[in-house]
């Protein structure tokens, strides 16, 4: 299976301070792939590369094939990559469903113009923009949530809203970025069987960063585990969890 991520020997300083070093991935495409590590491991900076807010240092990434190293953050959403972030990153005084709208009218072709003129053209546009958004929150079942302001939401519900709004922008590599932080058990279980549907139904990549070992486990096809700015291990989660690198990564040297 050919890879649509590939980052070769990707280095990243802040001043004297090296986040990232020599990182290499391949993520087949039509995988879930999870990305882990301790804290202050480099795993949101290396997020931060490969979407275009931070230019590495060294080396290069490749998307499809296409070198993106320092790409302009909207270019690469246009070229098929989208992200959701640690940090939640929804318009609260908007509508939720207006909130997809934003993302999907990236895509459409109508200009000003059109759209002050409200041209036939552009209602058809607006009305299939609709109908894809609230698709995107059913799926997420957000639908009864439509036209409530975004940051009314309980958290749970933002980080799907976020997921979805990704996912407007029609995206054939998804990167999330701890999808499942502060949710209950049964939103975690049911984030687990969203990730795994929404990789089987829109064709796409996942590319995740996760501290709660269940999803880890229970989704992801292969694991890299970075401490430091440096991968430790990388292979199916099972092994890599028996790591001693990484279990001591996570719990500290024995005896300590």
């Amino acid at each position: 299976m050919s890879a649509i991520l590939k980052v070769e020997g990707m280095t990243h300083r802040f001043g004297g301070l090296r986040a990232v070093s020599d990182f290499n991935i391949e993520v087949p495409e039509g995988a879930i792939y999870g990305l882990i590590g301790p804290n202050g491991s480099g795993k949101t900076t290396t997020f931060n590369l490969v979407t275009g807010i931070y230019a590495p240092t060294e080396g290069r990434i490749l998307f499809e094939g296409r070198d993106i190293t320092g790409a302009k953050p909207f270019r690469i959403v246009q070229a098929g990559a989208a992200r959701t972030f640690q940090n939640l990153r929804i318009f609260g005084s908007m509508s939720v469903l207006d909130n997809i709208r934003v993302a999907r009218h990236y895509t459409t072709r109508s200009g000003f113009f059109r759209s002050v003129l409200r041209t036939p053209s552009f209602k058809r546009e607006e009305a299939a923009v609709r109908e894809e958004s609230m698709a995107l929150l059913e799926l997420m079942r957000l639908e009864g949530r439509a036209t409530e302001e975004a940051k009314n939401l309980p958290y749970g519900e933002l980080r799907r809203l976020e997921i979805a709004r990704a996912l407007a922008t029609k995206p054939r590599l998804l990167l999330l970025d701890e999808p499942a932080a502060g949710m209950n058990p049964k939103e975690v279980a049911e984030l687990m069987g969203l990730i795994a549907r929404v990789r089987d139904e829109f064709k796409v990549t996942v590319f995740l960063i996760e501290h709660h070992m269940k999803v880890v486990k229970g989704i992801c096809e292969r694991v890299k585990v970075i401490d430091f700015g440096e991968t430790i291990a990388e292979g199916e989660p099972d092994e890599v969890c028996r790591d001693p690198k990484v279990l001591e990564a996570y719990l500290g040297k024995r005896g300590a």
